[in-house]
């Protein structure tokens, strides 16, 4: 993956955890601007997925995406909103980055 894909995919990931961020807000009772914006968002981080997805293909591409959001959105909700995952969910996320280490080295390996 080159700099340019890295950056595509490091801006979607910024929006998505916006756009959740959003939600949560919306989620503990904030105004229906909240929800209005996040889906704005969602709609932002989907387009800037698409460069992505035709770098890497859909498969790798999403799977990326979603490795680094969870990453990213975990470590949001850890400092942001004070909510601690589990030592079972941890290590879920850890061979989750495991798995995408693997899939993105291909056939290199």
């Amino acid at each position: 993956m080159n700099a340019a894909i890295f950056g595509w995919l490091a801006g979607s990931t910024a929006v998505f955890m916006a756009a959740n961020s959003l939600l949560k807000l919306y989620a503990q009772g904030g105004g229906v601007w909240h929800f209005v914006a996040s889906l704005a968002l969602f709609c932002v981080g989907n387009a800037c997925m698409v460069q992505v997805m035709r770098a890497n293909g859909l498969g790798i591409g999403l799977t990326l995406s979603l490795v680094f959001q969870l990453i990213a959105i975990t470590l949001l909700a850890f400092f942001v909103f004070h909510e601690r995952p589990a030592p079972l969910q941890l290590a879920g996320m850890a061979l989750g980055v495991i798995a995408v280490g693997l899939i993105a080295m291909g056939g290199r390996a």
